[in-house]
């Protein structure tokens, strides 16, 4: 159920649906944190070095606390209030701040009171840039505020590096952060992919090894992986290894090239610099510039984009996990921007402010508006059981019962996967695009049978006139949808009520009798 809306919701999904690094130090040492070089070169490194985990760990805060509040309230992916969500991006930035400042005294002291001290350093150094690349990122707004399990991949993600560790950390945990990526990797096996050669890493640079594995690795391992069984065990009523299935569907069997296949460097040429979007030059500079100790994050994300380029169907969700990732070199290329930093600044933030605004409120809009007005719909009508909807999009185009919260007969077209290894398999979607025409005239065959509103993109309209025609079917309600339509997506999407003869008599005959 998460592809419809998801892959739905980005301004490329046309494109989508078709088919080196120079280690450089730094050369000047700010005064901010020297009084005199010589005298602290040694106590004192590179303060991103030092406090990258922290800036990372606040980020997965900011994105947990938006996945929680919304997951409290709405039970499925298709959370999609867009108004409300972008008052909490605001909201929760504010309140994160605040938490922080009271959690100082409680739960972890030093982390929280080490992250308060880098937030008021206000663009005088790298952990600060990298905090405001994050934070204007307009893929980070679209994500964050959507119960996704890339959010959640990816704030466990974030919090499992606090604890990893990486060159001058002073919060490394081998328990902790393992810990952290078997869940993230119960949650979505995907997560293993990012963090394979992170992992490769620790192995190699640890002189103890084997304790690492005996009493780090499978304890956790096997905790994480009964803890699943069991669950799976309770839910499925028997015992199923929901990540073996998982690597068989997407994998093995690629099914998921049904949801549509991309050519081998889609994630290169496009997924990756829409993602960054007016971030990317920055990163390709901070690339350069970044010490030789975070050459592991930058192989960490060529490696998951290589491994992804594997697999036939991609879409720009998938990579969000290496996004803090990328935004660590995007901190060092604006900490070395002296005369130029101000407007670099300014440019990241409009440019990816706008396109947040527009992705987030503007573009493919219709198809939660509607719900909105079903939902409405439900509700003033007295007799719920005579409405009806029937959906005539792309399947998963809209959300359901998670958005309506009204017992309402609703249908849409369906589009499981082919698991018994049909040739030329056709879902109902697809045959119903074929000839929308017929396929109507006989799926409902008598009025009996007629839904009392249809939901439909404008491109259809023309097409099945003849339908809506004689079946008495009146256009009530217009939303916009999209500046960019393409294929079966119109750019606004229509509301169809039936209007039964004997209701038409009956205002007819009103009507005569008051102009009497």
């Amino acid at each position: 159920m998460e592809r419809g809306r998801e892959d739905a919701s980005l301004t490329l999904r046309g494109l989508q649906n078709r088919s080196h690094e120079k280690i450089k130090l730094r050369k000047r040492k700010s005064t901010l944190y020297f009084s005199t070089q010589e005298k602290n070169a040694r106590r004192r490194g590179d303060l991103l070095g030092e406090n990258i985990h922290l800036v990372l760990f606040t980020i997965a805060l900011r994105i947990l606390n938006c996945f929680l509040v919304q997951t409290s309230f709405v039970p499925d992916e298709y959370w999609q209030s867009l108004e409300v969500a972008h008052h909490m991006v605001f909201n929760y930035g504010y309140l994160t701040w605040e938490w922080t400042e009271r959690l100082r005294s409680y739960t972890y002291p030093l982390i929280f009171a080490s992250i308060y001290k880098i937030l008021h350093l206000l663009g005088k150094d790298s952990v600060q840039l990298l905090f405001f690349c994050q934070l204007c990122s307009w893929f980070t707004w679209y994500c964050c505020t959507r119960t996704l399990t890339n959010t959640m991949e990816t704030v466990l993600t974030i919090i499992a590096l606090f604890y990893y560790p990486l060159e001058g950390s002073k919060s490394m945990n081998s328990v902790k952060y393992s810990s952290l990526v078997a869940l993230a990797f119960i949650i979505r096996p995907t997560a293993v992919i990012p963090w394979t050669p992170l992992l490769f890493r620790h192995f190699c640079q640890e002189p103890r090894k084997l304790d690492l594995i005996l009493h780090h690795f499978l304890p956790v391992g096997f905790a994480t992986l009964s803890l699943s069984l069991m669950i799976d065990r309770i839910f499925f009523g028997q015992w199923t290894l929901v990540q073996f299935n998982f690597l068989k569907f997407n994998v093995l069997q690629n099914l998921g090239t049904f949801y549509g296949s991309h050519p081998w460097h889609w994630y290169f040429s496009q997924g990756f610099p829409v993602i960054l979007g007016t971030h990317l030059p920055f990163f390709i500079h901070g690339c350069y510039l970044a010490p030789k100790r975070h050459r592991i994050l930058l192989v960490t994300v060529l490696w998951t984009l290589l491994v992804y380029s594997m697999l036939s169907h991609k879409e720009f969700r998938f990579i969000y996990p290496v996004l803090p990732f990328c935004m660590v070199f995007c901190g060092y290329s604006l900490t070395h921007l002296k005369t130029w930093k101000k407007p670099a600044l300014s440019f990241l933030f409009l440019s990816n402010f706008f396109l947040a605004l527009y992705t987030g409120l503007v573009h493919q809009r219709g198809t939660l508006d509607v719900m909105s007005h079903i939902q409405k719909v439900c509700y003033n009508n007295p007799n719920k059981s005579s409405a009806s909807i029937f959906i005539m999009m792309p399947c998963h185009s809209t959300p359901y019962y998670s958005h309506v919260h009204c017992p309402l007969p609703m249908r849409f077209l369906q589009c499981p996967p082919d698991l018994t290894g049909k040739s030329q398999y056709l879902d109902e979607a697809d045959v119903f695009y074929l000839n929308p025409l017929n396929w109507l005239h006989r799926e409902f065959h008598d009025d009996a049978s007629l839904p009392t509103h249809l939901i439909t993109f404008s491109i259809l309209e023309e097409e099945i006139s003849a339908f809506l025609i004689s079946s008495n079917y009146n256009r009530t309600a217009v939303f916009f949808h999209t500046h960019l339509p393409e294929g079966r997506i119109g750019s606004h999407v229509y509301v169809y009520e039936r209007k039964l003869k004997g209701k038409f008599n009956t205002k007819m005959n009103s009507e005569l009798s008051e102009i009497n």
